[in-house]
């Protein structure tokens, strides 16, 4: 009898789930049927903000709902961070992340969110910072700068769009490797954090590609060097921090889409599928590609999580070597 009964309160239970993945995959297919926030945790101009509103055009297009492009900077992205963390988990706010969504965890002291607060969708692509200074400045190239600063000890002065971000730990990772003291800068985003090198109130800023490459070609500002392994194929003329002296550096940004954790597996792969759909038309890739996105990866969530607890793994040591905490 009490068999029996297990069975059959076995049987309801799998039958319940099946009729739960059943209507989650229905409500996936459904999905969207309105607006969805791709929020990024910069300011407008900078180089997540252009790609993610190349990506957010053609998802449009491509589902028939609007995808917006909400920018929450501050906190370094914490309270970006912490916003998406915390949203329903039904699809409709979405995250739009560079590289510090890795870093902070290890960075602040304290922060109201985990990493594993997400689900990694997409691994959209990578993408090289320059580092351009005033053109008051006298060094013309990596070298010549960190010789500048090894005579002017804890002078030199550098910006970053955020406290955390890769802009901020390219410059920090090139000052340990170089054994130099400067003093940052932290700005709420790129724009900002450039305009105040052009106007000679800080020396350098090493900063996404597609916000430095036209104040470089317009000839306010001169690029020193790129962060990639190799030169970008739209700024070939400007070399390597490797082949300029410092061998062996290179620091990347990329661009992952999350969701917050609890989102159903169902909808994590809709939402693949359309960032797929998207990454795979040429004139997206052409226009990612000349906003400074040197390599378009369209990794699917399962790899997107991997690269990303690895990223978290990497930073992490690099942040406790180079002692930084911020609050």
């Amino acid at each position: 009898m009490h068999y029996v009964r297990r069975m059959t309160v076995i049987a309801l239970l799998t039958a319940c789930a099946a009729l739960a993945l059943g209507a989650t995959s229905a409500y996936a297919q459904k999905w969207p049927v309105r607006p969805v926030r791709l929020v990024i945790p910069l300011t407008a101009g900078g180089g997540a903000d252009t790609t993610a509103r190349i990506l957010a055009q053609k998802l449009s297009e491509n589902t028939g709902q609007s995808f917006i492009v909400e920018n929450r900077p501050g906190a370094g992205g914490n309270i970006a961070f912490d916003y998406v963390a915390k949203a329903d988990a039904d699809g409709y706010t979405l995250l739009y992340s560079p590289v510090a969504i890795a870093i902070n965890p290890t960075l602040f002291e304290k922060i109201n969110y985990r990493i594993e607060d997400f689900v990694a969708i997409s691994y959209i692509g990578d993408a090289p910072l320059v580092l351009v200074a005033n053109n008051s400045l006298p060094a013309r190239n990596i070298g010549e700068l960190i010789e500048l600063a090894k005579a002017r000890p804890g002078e030199i002065r550098f910006s970053s769009s955020a406290i955390g971000s890769s802009s901020h730990l390219a410059s920090e990772v090139m000052r340990m490797m170089a054994g130099v003291e400067m003093l940052h800068v932290p700005y709420k985003g790129g724009p900002q954090a450039l305009q105040d090198v052009i106007s000679g109130q800080i020396e350098f800023a090493t900063i996404a590609m597609p916000e430095a490459l036209p104040q470089v070609r317009a000839g306010r500002v001169r690029a020193l060097g790129q962060t990639g392994i190799k030169r970008s194929s739209i700024a070939p003329d400007i070399p390597t921090f490797d082949e300029s002296g410092l061998t062996g550096y290179t620091v990347m940004t990329w661009y992952v889409a999350f969701a917050p954790a609890k989102t159903p597996t169902a909808i994590i792969q809709r939402l693949h599928e359309e960032f797929d759909k998207a990454l795979k038309v040429q004139e997206v890739r052409n226009r990612l590609r000349d906003a400074g996105m040197t390599e378009i990866v369209n990794g699917p969530p399962e790899a997107a999580a991997k690269f990303v607890q690895s990223e978290y793994q990497r930073w992490g040591k690099i942040i406790r070597a180079l002692n930084l905490q911020a609050n």
